[in-house]
């Protein structure tokens, strides 16, 4: 039977921790540790929105990813004005996410972006953008009600998200580095609440894999991303 690098079961979640509020100027602002995976996100709320949408009487919700250059095990190129084809991806899925849950027309002409700095990558970084992601905008909202600006939060459901791979055979909730780089199944999960599907990323990376496989990896993520709500719940009840 395959033993995980950290002794972890196959079902378990690297340790997770929310922090609130990190970022005294920002709307909103949550710091995720996730083993040894940290993001700081923040949220920025402006009043105005692209030119595409004026005069809709709808707001938007975006996101920008990025890695500090020693983020990870070796130096990235910081990506200046012009983020590469992994950041804009990663960027692409955490806003799409948000918006999937986010009642837009009840925001108002506003725009509200969260940034996701990777402080420290040890996989799992997209998900973990996701998660902090959630808490942060939570806050944002708050802020918004606080100014008068919306009536209560526009969320119509709740997201987290999650990894899940096959690794020598075995299937395995939230992968660390180690694990991503040797999966034989490697795929990133977004739910709600509500235990709805926003997205399923997943890709056989040796061969095609089977349907009970599927099923199976479906079950871990279920279950993983019901506790990052619970978590998500107990870091915004101070709020």
């Amino acid at each position: 039977m395959y033993k995980r690098i950290d002794g972890r079961e196959f079902d378990e979640l690297r340790p997770v921790t929310l922090e609130v509020g990190i970022a005294k100027f920002a709307e909103g602002s949550c710091r995720i540790t996730v083993g040894d995976t940290i993001m700081q996100v923040t949220a920025t709320v402006e009043d105005r929105v692209a030119g595409w949408m004026k005069g809709k009487g709808s707001g938007w919700v975006t996101a920008e990813y990025s890695m500090l250059p020693r983020s990870g095990r070796q130096r990235n190129q910081r990506d200046n004005m012009r983020p590469n084809g992994r950041s804009l991806e990663i960027q692409r899925l955490i806003g799409r996410s948000l918006r999937a849950v986010v009642d837009l027309d009840a925001l108002g002409e506003r725009t509200i972006t969260l940034d996701c700095d990777a402080i420290q990558a040890d996989g799992g970084t997209r998900t973990a953008a996701i998660t902090a992601a959630q808490v942060a905008l939570d806050q944002a909202f708050d802020w918004m009600i606080e100014k008068r600006m919306i009536l209560k939060r526009p969320m119509q459901e709740r997201i987290a998200a999650v990894s899940v791979g096959v690794v020598r055979g075995v299937e395995l909730l939230d992968l660390n580095y180690a694990e991503d780089s040797e999966a034989q199944v490697d795929m990133n999960l977004v739910m709600t609440d509500k235990g709805r599907y926003v997205e399923v990323q997943g890709t056989g990376e040796a061969s095609p894999f089977p349907e009970e496989q599927l099923a199976k990896l479906l079950g871990l993520g279920k279950r993983g991303i019901r506790r990052l709500i619970e978590l998500q719940a107990e870091a915004t009840v101070v709020l």
